[in-house]
């Protein structure tokens, strides 16, 4: 087991140069952080955890600039964006910025990634019906992968189509870095069964039952004809700060 530590990365919170360096002298595996671009002010959306938003989502930097500052200031510290909202950003300067940002850290990144919650801030930035992320993001993270494998890379989906295109350099880890898919309900579930590099749930949609969450959801990697090994898992546990923690 390995211990990693997911921040909002606002301006309020600890520099992230600081924050990565202390956590690289004191022996954590990771720094996660998110993405919200913005959001919109008249928000119909219920947020999922319930009550009003939490100010600090209207506030948060960009992931990949943080991460990148982060990379600068460790050299064993995994990065990873957790997550990061793939369906809302075009698909060849991410693949880019991405690209960049493993090599930089030297194949330090992972991918956290997800459908979203905000069906206004979505519709924002894409034509594309939100009905439909789902599919959305798996034609995504197809084209991602090409576009980090392949020199001359295409792709002919759905919702994203282009002829052969180069984009280079490659990231350093072969095929791009490992994408993880913060998924919980179950075609988020089936999804991330089928495709992804790993799962990163929250430890509250397990109820008292986690052993029992995580074994069903390694029966749906099984029959998706993988194997769970292959699907790493990432528990996110929400922690609230006080004198013991």
């Amino acid at each position: 087991m390995h211990l990693g530590f997911s921040f909002m990365n606002t301006p309020f919170d600890p520099p992230v140069v600081e924050l990565a360096k202390a956590l690289e002298e004191r022996g954590y595996e990771s720094l996660w952080t998110g993405e919200h671009s913005h959001i919109p002010v008249e928000l119909k959306t219920p947020y999922p955890g319930g009550g009003e938003l939490p100010e600090p989502y209207k506030c948060m930097q960009d992931p990949y600039v943080a991460l990148t500052a982060a990379a600068a200031v460790t050299t064993t510290l995994k990065l990873g964006t957790g997550i990061a909202l793939l369906i809302e950003r075009d698909v060849f300067s991410q693949a880019k910025t991405i690209s960049t940002l493993d090599r930089f850290s030297s194949g330090r990144l992972m991918i956290g990634t997800g459908v979203g919650w905000n069906e206004e801030g979505f519709n924002n930035v894409s034509s594309l019906p939100w009905n439909k992320r789902y599919g959305i993001l798996r034609e995504t993270v197809g084209a991602l992968r090409n576009l980090w494998t392949d020199d001359e890379a295409e792709f002919h989906g759905d919702y994203i189509d282009f002829d052969p295109v180069w984009c280079n350099p490659k990231p350093v880890q072969t095929g791009g870095p490992p994408i993880v898919f913060g998924a919980m309900g179950p075609l988020g579930l089936k999804h991330t069964a089928e495709w992804a590099d790993g799962w990163m749930p929250i430890d509250l949609m397990f109820g008292d039952n986690i052993a029992g969450g995580i074994e069903k959801f390694r029966d749906r990697v099984k029959a998706a004809g993988r194997r769970p090994e292959d699907v790493e898992i990432t528990l996110q546990t929400l922690v609230t700060p006080d004198l013991d923690t």
